[in-house]
């Protein structure tokens, strides 16, 4: 089997929902489809869980109605037959009713939250499988909270996952089609939760993983994953083939078409991820497997929001556990940090979540001066056995363009990570896409 994931813009019109009837149509063999909410739909929920948390009930009322339209209008435009129309928008309106009752009636809660904001997955995947129906295309619609039970979003036991599949396979499976929702989740305490924003492709590789598949496919609007942002750097282009390892730090490190975990539930298992355009199917795209195509550099990527702290103290040079003091913070309030570089009397390090920022500093002020720099970004450079390539050594020739905070290599072999004012970031990408690709390509 071969599990399918398509995104919100991949199911964002009438338009591009045909486009992927077409593409499973073509696809031979037993498929699951993960779909995400319509594209838009999950900002307009998060908006309705603010006004529930607020009690602003009457633009909570106002919002469900414009989803109702926006779904109704998707219905009209791929299934024309009134009987079958109304038969769909009549499901829908239930599930909407659903909504309304949880917005009103039950208090503000994480779950409640979760509850609402998964409510777009649902809406697609029913109309989707409805409208394959309508097209005499056999399948079958799961509810995703049936078998998705993550209790550790770090490390999802895929193994249960596959179990509680199996189970809900042996008493609804009809069809080679399978189709369900990615995003959501059951938590340890049997909640309805999410697997936090862009997490259908996190959907895909845990049941990619649950199942064996054969491989996963996770289709979106870009072809591939590029070796540059294209957003801010001119003449990027699809990298054809990444190693689990590559395409893991790229998406951590800010590629936009990976969820950040994605790929650690499929390492080990051998199955490849291959990335897709809906709209230009043909597309080579880029194959992320267990192999690497080649040695040396392979693409660049950044990620925002990166706050830097810096601890100087003359206490630590030669101080027996002054390190582990520090991490101990850190996992305290269970904040990761993803930089760090030391001297004899100083820790820089990074983090990207300052959900818990004041506590922190509060502790680490008994250790030391502290320093905070906010609005920063790591430019993660990325390619297997990256030091060991001759051309790597370019990309320090950016230390006379823009200042750099802070440069990390070691933590793998294939990732060396520059720390930059955020104001400073589009310049460094522009710089190093022509120092390290424009530049090597004319020197070939």
């Amino acid at each position: 089997m071969k599990v399918l994931k398509f995104g919100g813009t991949s199911v964002g019109s009438a338009v591009s929902i045909r486009n992927v009837k077409e593409i499973i149509s073509n696809l031979p063999g037993d498929k699951l489809l993960v779909l995400s909410a319509m594209s838009g739909v999950t900002n307009q929920l998060v908006e309705i869980s603010e006004f529930v948390k607020t009690g602003s009930l009457d633009q909570v009322s106002e919002k469900i109605q414009a989803l109702k339209a926006k779904h109704f209008s998707l219905i009209d435009e791929l299934v024309p037959d009134k009987t079958s129309n109304q038969s769909i928008k009549d499901h829908i309106v239930l599930q909407l009713e659903e909504l309304v009752e949880i917005c009103q009636v039950q208090p503000w809660s994480n779950e409640v939250d979760a509850k609402i904001i998964t409510t777009g997955e649902r809406l697609l995947t029913s109309i989707f499988s409805s409208y394959l129906k309508f097209e005499e295309v056999a399948n079958t619609l799961l509810d995703a909270r049936k078998f998705m039970k993550i209790h550790n979003l770090e490390n999802p036991d895929t193994g249960l996952v596959g179990e509680l599949l199996n189970d809900t396979l042996k008493s609804s499976f009809e069809s080679n089609i399978l189709i369900t929702q990615g995003f959501v989740r059951l938590n340890a305490q049997n909640e309805v939760s999410t697997l936090k924003r862009g997490g259908s492709d996190y959907t895909a590789t845990i049941l990619g993983a649950a199942i064996r598949a054969a491989e996963i496919q996770i289709w979106t609007d870009i072809s591939g994953l590029h070796n540059n942002d294209p957003r801010f750097v001119e003449n990027t282009h699809a990298v054809s083939q990444l190693s689990f390892e590559e395409a893991a730090e790229l998406a951590y490190f800010g590629a936009k078409i990976l969820h950040p975990q994605t790929i650690s539930p499929v390492i080990g298992k051998n199955i490849p991820v291959y990335l897709k355009n809906t709209f230009t199917p043909e597309a080579t795209g880029t194959c992320i497997s267990a192999l690497a195509e080649r040695k040396g550099l392979k693409a660049i990527s950044a990620k925002d929001e990166i706050t830097a702290i810096k601890i100087k103290s003359n206490r630590m040079l030669m101080a027996h556990g002054f390190l582990k003091k520090i991490f101990e913070v850190f996992d305290t309030y269970e904040t990761s940090i993803d930089m760090i570089t030391t001297s004899e009397i100083a820790i820089s390090l990074t983090i990207d979540n300052t959900a818990n920022l004041d506590l922190i500093l509060q502790e680490l002020d008994q250790y030391g001066e502290i320093s905070v720099d906010a609005s920063h970004s790591i430019i993660c450079v990325v390619g297997e056995g990256l030091i060991e390539d001759r051309g790597t050594s370019r990309l320090f020739e950016i230390l006379q363009d823009v200042p750099i905070r802070m440069i990390s290599y070691g933590g793998s072999s294939n990732n060396i990570s520059l720390l930059v004012d955020t104001r400073n970031k589009i310049e460094v990408l522009q710089k190093l896409n022509e120092k390290l690709f424009v530049n090597q390509l004319k020197s070939v």
